[in-house]
């Protein structure tokens, strides 16, 4: 591999809030020095019994990001995947939220040179990544400057019957319960979020034929710019897969990552506040 070139790094660390160790992925741009200046970040969450690499060996992330930063459309950026499993992003099964907050970003930022500031933070996901990327950025919006949503399995009112979020013991242990759902999902969000100075643009995107997911998706974007918040809605053809989040993936990175700053605005002993 010429030095060049951008790398995969796969790590796993002890996490507090889950009592154990927690596995993520990491891509490394071309030019990344552990010594050099910050660079921008960006957290992606895969989908519900998924894998972090699915990003890599199905997204296709790695050579996505190698020609939008060769071709000075994105800047140089890490990109940070972490085993979510079945747990929805959320304090339920496992204290998953607080471990994302309290552990990995901490982990993140002392073993790489990445920034610690909002203007060179995004996050995004997919399908359950995508509920917990929405959560993350409606309750934290002082920490990540801007958002990819990719079919975001955000269900504005309940999940339908076919969903994983009525298995997985997430939203009630026995049995699905609505009361968890609402607490925890986006709407519930709302008027905190509204209530804070911060806008995120946020890039949602979905397939034609993934019914309930791309009303809801595009509810979504509807609700955010009459708003006025700023937003881009993409649906193309397809359903709930990963040939739809793959093609989608190199416009959402553009537009999540617009935010970012050049990495020269950080140098590596700057630390999160």
């Amino acid at each position: 591999m010429p030095a060049s070139a951008s790398t995969v790094v796969s790590r796993s660390f002890y996490a507090e809030a889950l009592g154990r160790d927690w596995g993520y992925t990491v891509y490394l741009p071309s030019g990344y020095r552990q010594d050099a200046a910050r660079m921008p970040v960006l957290y992606l969450l895969h989908g519900n019994n998924g894998d972090a690499n699915d990003w890599l060996t199905q997204g296709h992330l790695q050579s996505a990001a190698d020609a939008l930063i060769a071709r000075k459309e994105i800047p140089p950026v890490v990109i940070v995947m972490p085993q979510g499993g079945t747990d929805w992003y959320v304090d339920r099964k496992e204290k998953m939220e607080s471990a994302f907050f309290g552990d990995l970003l901490p982990e993140i930022e002392t073993h790489y040179a990445v920034s610690t500031q909002r203007g060179g933070r995004a996050i995004g996901g997919v399908s359950m990544g995508g509920f917990g990327a929405l959560r993350y950025v409606l309750t934290h919006p002082e920490l990540f400057c801007g958002a990819l949503l990719l079919s975001p399995a955000i269900y504005a009112n309940e999940p339908p019957r076919a969903s994983a979020a009525r298995r997985v013991g997430v939203f009630g242990e026995r049995q699905f319960d609505p009361e968890i759902w609402h607490e925890l999902n986006y709407p519930a969000q709302w008027e905190r979020y509204m209530s804070q100075p911060y806008r995120l643009p946020m890039f949602i995107a979905a397939g034609d034929d993934d019914l309930a997911i791309q009303a809801d998706a595009s509810s979504l974007y509807t609700r955010l710019r009459l708003a006025g918040n700023p937003a881009a809605l993409r649906i193309i053809d397809g359903g709930h897969t990963w040939e739809v989040w793959s093609a989608l993936l190199p416009a959402a990175l553009k537009y999540a990552l617009g935010c970012m700053k050049p990495p020269a605005v950080e140098h590596p002993s700057n630390q999160r506040p």
